[in-house]
């Protein structure tokens, strides 16, 4: 029987620990302090590694209490990424529930290749204040918005958006030195947009590059898939901006970005280039390919000369 009831009491003893222990954890860290302070959840985190940087920032009193909370109600798969602004006056259940809503920056991941207005979509579906003649201005800097992942003001305006991505761009291209086959950054960056739309995988980015250049170097139509698709722009039935299944017609229509008709380069960047596009613009591949043909698995096929360009046609198929 003592035995028992010293069992009974070492459980109730527990019982009343843990009940202390989670009511203290909900409490706020600091119930005078209301110093308002930026607190950025990043793109991807975990809520154990919220619920540390939390406690380390002295915004809640028990990182295990914040995590088993979420987890509880459910907050955990609602936390957005972005800056949140609180302070340590809060409660741990007001902390969780500023962190599912009110963010002051939205994370816009802008994606390698991407055309302007496919950029202007994404912008418009994350940012409130997206106004319809972003557009035009988004369309201006075709090829310098650079592809990366952006914690953007939710209030931003388009002049901070353009500078963001410009600038982004800027320190990027630095980086990767002076071309060594006497291109503009225009001319590298009209060319490397051409290239992130026709290499589907890392090791074609500079044969791809050389085929072009080649081709450029002589005078020859660039015959380009990607500018074609460009020319046509939105396609309704597809619902997409890059049209499938390119036919003899289409390769007819008259646009300066249609180079089955128009030698030399397209007069603006068709995409958005990233980082390794750009330097197999920079550094290319040195070959005497003047052609290739994409199979169906997307793998790329090279060929010196039409014959065998014809060859590779017949044998992979387009």
């Amino acid at each position: 029987m003592k035995r028992l009831i010293v069992v009974i009491a070492i459980l109730l003893v527990g019982i009343a620990a843990t009940g202390f222990w989670w009511t203290n954890g909900l409490l706020p860290a600091n119930a005078k302090d209301k110093t308002p302070i930026i607190f950025v959840v990043n793109k991807g985190e975990g809520v154990r590694e919220i619920a540390n940087r939390l406690k380390s920032e002295k915004l809640i009193r028990d990182p295990i209490v914040f995590f088993l909370f979420t987890r509880m109600q459910g907050l955990d798969k609602q936390i957005q990424a972005g800056d949140f602004r609180i302070n340590a006056s809060l409660t741990t259940p007001e902390v969780a529930g500023a962190l599912t809503h009110g963010t002051l920056d939205i994370w816009v991941t802008i994606p390698e290749g991407q055309r302007a207005l496919e950029i202007a979509k994404a912008l418009k579906e994350k940012l409130p204040e997206y106004k319809v003649s972003w557009d035009e201005e988004l369309v201006k800097n075709e090829g310098y918005l650079f592809p990366d992942t952006y914690l953007i003001p939710r209030d931003a305006d388009i002049n901070f958006i353009i500078t963001l991505l410009r600038n982004t761009f800027t320190n990027k291209y630095s980086a990767l030195g002076t071309p060594r086959n006497g291109l503009t950054q225009n001319q590298v960056v009209v060319i490397a947009s051409m290239v992130e739309r026709e290499a589907r995988y890392e090791k074609d980015r500079p044969l791809v590059a050389g085929v072009i250049l080649n081709r450029f170097n002589i005078g020859m139509k660039l015959d380009i898939d990607a500018t074609l698709q460009y020319a046509l722009g939105y396609q309704t039935d597809e619902k997409r901006w890059w049209k499938k299944g390119l036919t003899n017609n289409d390769k007819l229509i008259e646009s300066p970005y249609n180079t089955y008709k128009v030698a030399g380069l397209p007069p603006t960047p068709i995409s958005n280039p990233g980082l390794a596009s750009l330097d197999a613009v920079i550094n290319p591949a040195k070959t005497d390919y003047l052609f290739y043909m994409t199979d169906a698995k997307g793998i790329n096929h090279y060929a010196e000369t039409i014959a065998q360009h014809n060859e590779n046609i017949r044998k992979f198929g387009l």
